[in-house]
């Protein structure tokens, strides 16, 4: 049986033979996530993913004729545009990145790729963000992400509910371009298909009380309350307030509300809730899991697959252009992310690089089963999960 590094041990048997080098011999990344937010207990096992990534590059002997990698962390919040700006600038200016893997929420990556990653010829991949609204968002051809658009997820979660007999639901959603963008496109795929929203309402994060938003959506009615939130913080709030008054028992969980905090927080009170995150099933997905778990950190947490695969696309595309430059890294990313070429998946980084500079072909195909469609997102297939004593259990993907 292959044995993996933990993550600790490997970065710090990799960064001394780095720091043996000259500088100008290092390439900086950065790993922008919401380290502290609405999401901020996401965010470790996804930069974790990142970084087992480019451990394992490094590793394999580096990119460009050697040239070993550095992971450069970065706290994108998730919902403050300004502070995940001036980080983004810093990872630029003060350490010298030459792509960025982040941010983790639609906001803060959208503002990061117009302020920070466009001006600067950056490439920029997210793992995570999901609004429709980036499919549009002027880039120069230099911003990717590996979640699929939540136009997609907005009719995925329709599917399901109607799928459960549920004809008439109240929406929360939070109160920015994600919760608004994928409210919007799962009413119109649930009205579409017959079913009622009683009531679609905003809340915002970080609020003590949320009883006024829940009697709202209570008078509403509905069987069962769509939440588009963060797990974190105000998605949580309302769905402690809706048990304490009995207003809903089911919930709808979309992908910013799936994570291991449920169990801890809700435990058995809210079995029977179900709902979906962005994932494709993968026939050696195993093998990432293995590698996580050995490295010390969740690999079944959301987004921790496209962590990995976030950084591995980026420093395959720059090995195949052989060039850290934007732009000609970003060139190389589709043609890598699909057929034709050698399935690559994860653990496999090193084998990936000697194709490459032998000139072959690859198709990445990683730990989240990587298929790009223009303009560079995730095709879009679906975990589905549910709440089955006290536990958050994965049921099937579509």
């Amino acid at each position: 049986m292959k044995k993996f590094l933990s993550a600790t041990a490997m970065y710090a048997v990799l960064a001394s033979a780095a720091f043996a080098g000259s500088h100008s011999e290092t390439v900086k990344i950065g790993v922008m996530m919401a380290f502290t937010g609405p999401l901020e207990s996401l965010a470790p096992p996804i930069a974790a993913g990142a970084e087992l990534a480019l451990n394992e590059v490094n590793e394999a002997g580096g990119i460009l004729d050697g040239k070993m990698l550095e992971a450069v962390r970065g706290d994108g919040t998730c919902t403050d545009a300004a502070a995940a700006t001036a980080a983004a600038e810093r990872l630029i200016t003060s350490d010298g990145i030459a792509g960025l893997v982040g941010a983790m929420c639609s906001g803060t990556t959208g503002a990061v790729l117009t302020n920070v990653a466009v001006p600067n010829g950056i490439l920029q991949i997210s793992p995570s963000a999901t609004s429709p609204g980036l499919s549009d968002q002027e880039d120069n051809g230099l911003f990717f992400r590996l979640a699929p658009s939540d136009a997609r997820q907005g009719e995925v979660m329709a599917e399901i509910i109607r799928e459960r007999g549920f004809s008439e639901v109240a929406v929360t959603y939070t109160n920015n371009d994600y919760g608004a963008g994928l409210a919007g496109s799962f009413q119109a795929a649930f009205e579409a298909a017959g079913g009622t929203i009683t009531l679609s309402a905003s809340h915002e994060d970080g609020k003590a009380d949320y009883s006024a938003e829940v009697g709202s959506l209570a008078s509403a009615g509905g069987e069962a309350l769509v939440v588009v939130g963060y797990v974190d913080q105000g998605g949580s709030g309302i769905i402690q307030n809706a048990l304490d008054t009995g207003a809903f028992d089911t919930f709808v969980l979309p992908d910013g509300m799936v994570g291991t905090i449920l169990e801890e927080n809700f435990g058995s009170d809210i079995d029977g809730s179900f709902g979906q995150n962005p994932s494709a099933e993968n026939e050696r997905g195993d093998d990432y899991i293995a590698m996580a778990e050995a490295a010390g950190f969740d690999g079944t947490s959301v987004y921790a697959k496209e962590g990995y695969d976030s950084m591995a696309l980026m420093l395959l595309a720059m090995s195949a252009a052989g060039s850290t430059n934007g732009a000609e890294a970003a060139s190389k990313v589709m043609e890598l992310a699909n057929a034709p070429g050698e399935k690559i998946y994860a653990g496999e980084l090193g084998k990936a690089l000697e194709i490459i500079a032998n000139g072959g072909d690859i198709d990445y195909v990683g730990a989240s089963a990587v298929e790009l469609i223009e303009p560079g997102e995730a095709s879009g297939g679906y975990m589905e999960v549910e709440m089955k004593d006290g536990k958050l259990m994965q049921i099937g993907f579509r």
